[in-house]
């Protein structure tokens, strides 16, 4: 029996439901973890929410604030439910949620799928506490894997799936971020449980590949949960999967360090290029107190956002063919409009040009004639056919969209 039909006959038997939210476009927001892990509260949620809204970043589409692990407190009340830790939330997880709306944002909050010694887990209280997040007016779940031993003996399809009924029992929109580490290969069955889906474990600052401390360094590796994987390993699980990508529910490679990691300008904006292009969620990690001017025009870069929601959804591909193992990249994908996008990315420190042939596995006419633009300076050129000679410095990556109207649609000025 094949690996994708195991696992679909596994989650088939262990029934059916949630994904009652459809996700037409990859989600946009700020999450704590990568910068604060669990010190936080609530002076650093409103502070937060307050410059999301003054930088931009709000209007440019990040409008989810998630509140990751550490808001609540070490046992649940009384009556069983979740509650804060009202040291660090002394007013409570509904005060911050109106704090949030009345932003102009979304409330996103955490919880986990086991049962943990510091923190209540959610394993045999999905339904009370998706009715507790819901009248906290939250509308966006990040569920974790953490302190699950319940993993041995029931399947992650039928773990996930019970918080993701309970969700949609709890009567609110609640967005469902799985955050399964890419265990069980989600993108077989997430789809039909929740928003979004991790595919691997915890990204981090690193850029490279080398030295990193990751022992899972394709999508299919049996240890997938392993944390400390580069910007550049993660781009390598997603060879694999990318085809996968669709509307309604999303490969999730996990929270940007653009303006966490010391990453060059180039590198910061091969990363935000990669995660937009295959269709990442673009959740920002970065303490917003301290953002560069740089990071924050990267990530508030329109033709890039433009590329990440595009009404198509489908994710870029990597051609083989075209690259070289540990010299350049080459992926290409489809937008709205027939139009198609071309990522050429340089994984030497050096610089160099790379030519590029127009072919028909890209979407491409070879004896046709395109307009190109090079999205992040937008500079057009009109006359591109058969070849394309591809500038790129050290860790660049360049972005061409390439359509065959007389004028390039889509790419926001």
């Amino acid at each position: 029996m094949s690996l994708r039909l195991l696992v679909l006959v596994e989650a088939a038997l262990f029934g059916s439901g949630a994904a009652a939210i459809r996700a037409e476009r990859p989600q946009m927001g700020w999450n704590t973890w990568n910068t604060f892990k669990s010190n936080i509260n609530q002076s650093v949620l409103e502070q937060s929410a307050d410059l999301l809204v003054s930088s931009g970043l709000r209007d440019a589409g990040y409008t989810y604030l998630i509140v990751d692990d550490g808001w609540s407190n070490s046992s649940r009340s009384l009556d069983g439910r979740q509650q804060a830790n009202t040291t660090r939330f002394p007013d409570g997880m509904a005060a911050l949620g109106d704090y949030i709306h009345k932003a102009g944002l979304r409330y996103g909050i955490y919880s986990d799928n086991g049962v943990r010694p510091d923190s209540p887990g959610s394993w045999g209280f999905e339904e009370l506490d998706a009715a507790t997040y819901a009248a906290w007016g939250v509308d966006y779940l990040k569920h974790d894997n953490c302190g699950s031993f319940h993993a041995a003996t029931i399947a992650p399809p039928a773990r996930f799936r019970v918080m993701g009924n309970a969700l949609v029992n709890s009567g609110r929109d609640i967005f469902y971020s799985i955050c399964q580490w890419g265990d069980q290969f989600l993108w077989f069955w997430a789809d039909q449980v929740g928003q979004s889906y991790r595919i691997g474990g915890d990204i981090t600052m690193k850029f490279s590949d080398q030295g990193e401390d990751c022992d899972c360094r394709t999508a299919y590796c049996l240890n997938t949960g392993y944390a400390g994987c580069s910007v550049m390993t993660i781009m390598r699980k997603m060879r694999e999967i990318s085809q996968f990508q669709h509307a309604g529910s999303f490969a999730d490679m996990d929270m940007l360090e653009i303006g966490v990691a010391n990453m060059t300008e180039e590198q910061q904006k091969t990363h935000f290029a990669f995660w937009a292009a295959l269709k990442s969620p673009l959740i920002i990690g970065t303490d917003l107190t301290q953002i560069s001017n740089t990071s924050l025009a990267i990530l508030k870069h329109p033709g890039i956002l433009a590329i990440s929601q595009d009404e198509l959804a489908t994710a870029v591909r990597y051609f083989a063919d075209l690259s070289q193992e540990k010299r350049y990249q080459v992926w290409a994908g489809p937008l709205s409009g027939n139009r198609t996008v071309l990522l050429v990315f340089n994984e030497l420190e050096s610089d160099r040009t790379i030519n590029v042939p127009i072919s028909a596995s890209m979407g491409l006419d070879a004896t046709g004639t395109y307009n190109m633009t090079d999205v992040w300076s937008n500079a057009q050129n009109s006359s591109a056919s058969k070849q394309v000679p591809v500038f790129v410095a050290g860790h660049e990556t360049k972005v061409l969209i390439f359509c065959a109207n007389s004028a390039v649609e889509g790419i926001e000025k």
